[in-house]
């Protein structure tokens, strides 16, 4: 068990078996009809898991490619350096990445870029050069800005992962992939979770399958979401897409950040305090009428009442998390201790499903994991 009942008492929730079923039928349909591929589940509540399930082309075994849902798994990895004393958020980049500090990137806070608000969105890292630890530093030199600091919540899609990751090592010594492994995912017993499987270790992550309309003749789009199509890309290891899991390690992901001693409970408290209420800009991150609560690396749903981008819409207002293409999406909500973890390999050409059927699916996949609690 990861809490302390004596420090932090847990109200006793109880799952509803038939509604947990009909979240469970509402997945299986996107099968069944061949919306989708595959798709695996996972329902826990304050340390027992209720649900894993696999559908169509996947196992329990199977390792999804997680995308922006990884986020609060770095997220996680920031909040422990905080925990142990090794970082402080509140400090400029520059003052632990020294070469970060050029055209005017000296200002640039370690909590606005994990609030993606540092102003360098679409900064970019190709690869190969992501694989040479020099090389990133040479791209982040040359970085520019495209927004003043704190002006503008655009996600950093690739840029602040990055940024984040070599802040981990630069206070650990150790590789981001490396430090997650042995101080964090080991410790908790979620094997599957992975920055950057090596190529020998894909054998059990699920391919990208191309979905949608039969007569739809519109070309993939070769960056976005379908660059880490390649198993040498998923390889090399950009943090916060280029990780895989399955459902069930990542909903016991959310199930430790909410209950485990591994963090410290004011950190993960003062971690999930919402810090940036604007609406979310940028060509993939949203339009104006999306509005975003952002704490550190993850979405918060809050208590405003308005519809949240990648979050459900009928959850406490605590809730966090993050969904990721094509239609992932994983929370928690410590105000009951459910956490729900949704994956699939089914992405049409775009890479995003924003279609109207697309939205609905994952709203309705989410919410339906909300109710689940009698």
């Amino acid at each position: 068990m990861y809490h302390n009942t004596k420090e932090h008492p847990l109200q006793p929730q109880r799952v509803d078996h038939r509604r947990l079923n009909i979240l469970l039928d509402r997945i299986r349909l996107e099968i069944d009809n061949g919306t989708l591929p595959s798709a695996q589940v996972s329902v826990s509540v304050n340390d027992e898991e209720y649900a894993f399930e696999a559908f169509g082309q996947a196992t329990t075994d199977t390792r999804y490619v997680l995308q922006s849902a990884g986020r609060p798994v770095v997220a996680g990895v920031v909040w422990k350096l905080i925990s142990d004393g090794l970082l402080d958020i509140s400090r400029s980049v520059a003052s632990y990445i020294p070469e970060f500090g050029s055209n005017g990137k000296d200002i640039v806070t370690v909590e606005q870029v994990l609030t993606h608000m540092g102003g360098f969105p679409l900064a970019p890292l190709a690869f190969p050069q992501m694989l040479d630890r020099d090389k990133r530093l040479e791209a982040f030199a040359k970085w520019r800005l495209t927004s003043a600091p704190g002006t503008k919540l655009e996600f950093h899609l690739t840029s602040a992962a990055w940024v984040i990751a070599e802040l981990c090592q630069r206070v650990t010594g150790s590789p981001i992939s490396e430090y997650l492994r042995s101080t964090l995912t080991e410790p908790l017993h979620l094997d599957s979770i992975e920055i950057g499987p090596p190529l020998a270790a894909q054998d059990n992550v699920a391919p990208f399958v191309r979905v949608g309309a039969a007569d739809d003749n519109s070309e993939v789009y070769p960056w976005g979401p379908w660059y880490l199509a390649r198993p040498e890309i998923l390889a090399a290891g950009e943090p916060s897409h280029s990780m895989v899991a399955n459902a069930s390690d990542l909903a016991r992901w959310y199930q430790a950040l909410m209950h485990s001693p591994l963090w410290r409970r004011d950190v993960v408290e003062d971690a999930l305090r919402i810090r940036v209420r604007l609406p979310i800009e940028g060509e993939r991150g949203g339009t104006a009428s999306v509005p975003g609560n952002i704490a550190l690396f993850v979405a918060v749903v809050g208590d405003d009442g308005l519809s949240r981008a990648f979050l459900p819409t009928a959850t406490g207002p605590t809730t966090f998390g993050h969904g990721g293409a094509p239609c992932q999406i994983a929370f928690g909500d410590p105000s009951t201790g459910l956490s729900f973890a949704f994956l699939t390999n089914g992405y049409p050409p775009s890479g995003y499903d924003q279609s109207r059927a697309g939205l609905n699916r994952i709203i309705n996949i989410a919410n339906l994991a909300a109710d689940c609690l009698a």
